[in-house]
């Protein structure tokens, strides 16, 4: 079996295990739903006394692109956490690229969402996507772009992978594709003329994986998947070596879609910016490797827009 073939297997196969996993987390909550029961004109059930109130769900959007396999089960801890404290139903929407859920967000399909960088910066500016909360990690609302190569591979560089087959993450990733594409502008070259071929493989996990397994050559991934992978399967990263970090970005944050109820939208924050002092909030955190979340700070993403300002700049200049 070659490496290409070998390569599409593996991400099909992740790509089947995000969505079995969600199949799984959909029909358990699914499960805990109430039958519908019929109401007279009066509101009341016909069977009973008790009047019943049919609340909304709240919709939680996540991409597999953003979370290892291995942490969506405190992404499902930390939906069980908002519930008990909203008081309302929530339900996890799962989709397989920034643009799908950035097109939830622009059309109601999700209320709030745990989103990229970049496809904030887009968002915001494209239809209004707000922000909510940004989480911190080591102190820092902030993150990096880590280029990694095989653990023996001879490359100690990003320049030393030249005509070499690359990995990104999403064509709209911030650390997996437009920071890597601007370390090489400032080198005078892009994808397409930099690497004999690149992939874009959905998941920074993935990408990792990838790596591990010399499927690729080399990998543009977020800084916070390499390193919670690092912590939860080191056999995994112990074969891969990080060869340059970009600056410092604002980090992934949380978003909400336009039109959202100020007063809901207030509890929510609320209940993400209280969670660190929270004894069960703090468990469930610690397993995200989230120090805590704070209110969001718009500021702590002008570096992005500037990197896309220099790359917009840049193709123009080159037309």
């Amino acid at each position: 079996m070659n490496k290409e073939r070998f390569f599409r297997q593996r991400v099909w196969f992740s790509a089947l295990m995000a969505l079995a996993v969600g199949f799984l987390f959909i029909c358990t909550t699914c499960s805990k739903e109430p039958l519908p029961v019929e109401l007279d004109k009066k509101g009341s059930q016909k069977n009973g006394t008790h009047p019943v109130r049919h609340v909304t769900p709240l919709r939680i959007g996540m991409g597999a692109m953003i979370t290892p396999h291995e942490g969506y089960v405190y992404y499902q801890h930390l939906r069980d956490y908002i519930e008990k404290k909203l008081g309302q139903p929530v339900l996890m929407v799962d989709r397989g690229s920034y643009s799908e859920m950035n097109n939830l967000l622009e059309t109601g399909g999700v209320d709030i969402a745990f989103v990229c960088a970049g496809p904030y910066v887009e968002g915001k500016k494209k239809f209004g996507m707000e922000l909510l909360a940004m989480p911190l990690v080591k102190g820092r609302s902030s993150y990096q772009a880590y280029i990694i190569v095989p653990r023996d591979s001879p490359a100690r560089s990003l320049q030393d992978l030249r005509g070499k087959v690359f990995a990104f993450a999403d064509p709209k990733s911030n650390s997996g594709k437009v920071v890597p594409t601007y370390m090489l502008s400032k080198l005078n070259e892009t994808p397409d003329s930099f690497f004999s071929s690149y992939k874009y493989t959905y998941g920074h996990d993935v990408s990792i994986r990838a790596v591990a397994e010399k499927l690729v050559d080399g990998a543009a991934v977020d800084s916070l998947i390499w390193e919670y992978i690092a912590r939860k399967t080191p056999a995994v990263t112990e074969r891969t070596r990080i060869v340059a970090k970009s600056d410092f970005y604002g980090i992934p944050p949380v978003v909400v879609r336009p039109g959202l109820d100020p007063k809901l939208k207030r509890k929510i924050r609320d209940i993400l910016v209280s969670a660190s002092s929270d004894g069960a909030g703090k468990e469930i955190l610690r397993g995200m490797m989230i120090d805590g979340f704070v209110p969001g700070n718009d500021a702590n993403y002008d570096s992005i827009r500037s990197i896309n300002a220099w790359l917009a700049g840049k193709r123009k200049r080159n037309q």
